[in-house]
This record gives C-alpha cells, sequence and structure tokens, in this order.
C-alpha cells in the first residue's frame, strides 16, 4: 500500500504569548480523508515526535468529514498523542510527505534539518513534497544535493502576505512566508485571498490556504494514479 508522511507541529502558542496555536485541524483532516478513500496509508510525524496541539479557531471550521477524522481512534493516537519523531521514520516508506499548517509550523518547520533530510530523500526518490498554507515553512530551507534551495525556481504558493495581515497576525508571526519564499528564488504564485487555490510544479505540491487543502490531496492523488 502507498503511503504518505503528514508532518504537524508541536507548538502550542505564539511565542512570546499566551495566545494558543498549534495544528490547523482541517489542514490535516481533509488531507487525510482524501488519502482514505481512496486506500493512501497515512503516519503522522512532529519535530519534537509525541503531543501535537490543536490551534482552537480551527476547530470553528469544521464539517462532517473533518469531525470524522477528527474523531477516529487512529487519528487521536497517531495523529494527535503520539506522533513519530524524525528518526522514527525510513523515508524509504512513503510515497510523499505533506506538511500541515497553523501558525505554530512557523517556529518549528523552518529550521528542522531531520525534517529536511526526510522530505529531500523522498524527493530524490521519484516522491512528491507537499504543503498547504503555512506548511510552506517546511519547503523554504530545504536544499537539494547541490546546496540550492529546492523552491528556487518553482512555482509554489502558500499563506500570503495579504491573508496574514487578514488574519491579524502579521505582527506576532516570525517571518511572512511569500516573503522568505520570493527571497529564495521562488516563483510565488497566489490568487485571491481565500481562495482554493494549488499548484503543481514537478514533485512539488503547495496549496494557498486552509481552503487549499483537498486541491492539494487530489493534485497528488492524480500524481499518484489512483
Amino acid at each position: 500500500m502507498k503511503k504518505v508522511l503528514v508532518v504537524e507541529t508541536n507548538i502550542s502558542r505564539y511565542k512570546g504569548t499566551t495566545d494558543p496555536t498549534g495544528l490547523w485541524l482541517g489542514e490535516a483532516a481533509e488531507f487525510i480523508d482524501e488519502m482514505q478513500k481512496n486506500g493512501i496509508d497515512v503516519d503522522y510525524v512532529s519535530p519534537q515526535g509525541g503531543f501535537v496541539p490543536l490551534d482552537p479557531r480551527s476547530m470553528k471550521y469544521t464539517d462532517e468529514s473533518i469531525m470524522a477524522v477528527y474523531e477516529s481512534q487512529d487519528f487521536i493516537e497517531r495523529g494527535l498523542k503520539n506522533t513519530l519523531s524524525p528518526a522514527d521514520v525510513n523515508p524509504d516508506d512513503y510515497v510523499a510527505i505533506y506538511y500541515t499548517g497553523g501558525h505554530g509550523v512557523m517556529w518549528d518547520f523552518p529550521d528542522d534539518e531531520k525534517l529536511q533530510s526526510l522530505a529531500l530523500a523522498i524527493y530524490n526518490n521519484d516522491g512528491y513534497i507537499t504543503s498547504v498554507c503555512h506548511g510552506i515553512a517546511g519547503l523554504l530551507n530545504i536544499k537539494d544535493n547541490q546546496g540550492n534551495y529546492l523552491i528556487a525556481g518553482k512555482k509554489i504558493t502558500g499563506f500570503t502576505t495579504a491573508e496574514e495581515i487578514i488574519a491579524g497576525k502579521k505582527s506576532v508571526v516570525p517571518f511572512l512566508n511569500q516573503k522568505e519564499a520570493e527571497k529564495r528564488g521562488a516563483d510565488f504564485s497566489k490568487k485571491r485571498f481565500y481562495s482554493e487555490y494549488a499548484i503543481k510544479d514537478g514533485h512539488l505540491i503547495t496549496g494557498q490556504n486552509p481552503f487549499s487543502v483537498r486541491a492539494v490531496a487530489k493534485l497528488l492523488l492524480k500524481e499518484l494514479n489512483v
């Protein structure tokens, strides 16, 4: 059975505040739902392994499919309580890696060299690196075997500066994903704020915002021929 590695954050608050954040539930659940419907298995990893906090705001944006994943014992145990650590993961087991979002990822995704190594190994094995929304932060510092940024010259998307301003978080995030992607030479593409948008460039598949999860999943499923 084909398998995808889902990456989630361990960060529970905006740094320097008591304002809670964490995994944006729908960005995991909708992707998992699409994978499960098409016979693709998933595993869960986080930078530290173990517990993954949920962004409480994400609980306001649910539907039956999201709640079905959230209430499943498998997701509770493997996706929230006991995620794998990068050292537990064999990249040869996966056809793709998927970086979820939520603001927390901006603190623990970008500089995690072990996750970068996993992603590059999957990519070099003809697998896919995928992300949605703030999850693009996990792609920013991945470098290829020649030491170049993997996203340089690639058409990608992620949570835009305009969306960060609308979300009211521009002043508390450590950087802006759009700006940092462009600094690394990416061809950053976007649509109107909070519109569904996902694009593929080679073996990179990225989505702009929380409304783009299923579009990312469907692009990946098409590539996997399922």
